[in-house]
C-alpha cells in the first residue's frame, strides 16, 4: 500500500537520508513536495515530488529501505507516481549522481538522459558524495513524458 504523508514527513528522515545525505538539502524540499510511503509490514520505501516549471513534476528522493532492495520496490512506487500524476504534468523528470546504480535504474523504468548540472554536488554539498565508489560531481537529469 501507498500511502501520501501529510505530517510529520521528518519521521521517515533516516529512509529519506539513504537518497539524499545531508539533512539541509532535504529540508529545502520536503515541506513543498508530495510525500509517499510505500508500506508493507512497516515503510519500505520513500518518495518526494516537487511542481517544478512549466508541467514538470520531479521526483526529489527516491530510497528504498536497504533491506528491501532488488524486491521492486523502488519499481512500484515509481508506478504509482506515473500512474497519479499521468496527464497532469508534461514531464516526469529526476536528478541525480552520474553513478553505475542509479542512472541504470531509472533507465529501466523508461527515463531518458534530458540534461546535466555540472559540479552540483560539489557545490551544494559540504562533503564529497561518493556512490558505489564513484564520487558525484554532476547532477544529471532524466525525464519521461506524464502525457501519451
Amino acid at each position: 500500500m501507498i500511502l501520501e504523508i501529510k505530517e510529520n514527513k521528518k519521521k521517515y528522515l533516516d529512509l529519506l537520508l539513504l537518497a539524499d545525505e545531508q539533512e539541509d538539502m532535504v529540508d529545502r524540499y520536503l515541506e513543498r513536495g508530495t510525500m509517499y510511503i510505500l508500506e508493507e509490514d512497516g515503510p519500505k520505501a520513500v518518495c518526494v515530488v516537487t511542481e517544478e516549471e512549466d508541467g514538470v513534476l520531479e521526483i526529489k528522493n527516491l530510497a528504498t529501505h536497504p533491506d528491501h532492495h532488488r524486491k521492486g520496490y523502488g519499481r512500484k512506487i515509481i508506478d504509482f507516481v506515473i500512474n497519479t500524476y499521468w496527464g497532469k504534468y508534461d514531464w516526469l523528470q529526476v536528478g541525480t549522481g552520474d553513478s553505475p546504480l542509479t542512472v541504470p535504474f531509472y533507465e529501466k523504468c523508461g527515463f531518458v538522459r534530458s540534461h546535466r548540472v555540472k559540479n552540483f554536488f560539489t557545490d551544494n554539498y559540504d562533503h564529497p558524495i561518493f556512490e558505489c565508489g564513484v564520487q558525484l560531481v554532476d547532477m544529471v537529469y532524466l525525464r519521461q513524458p506524464l502525457k501519451g
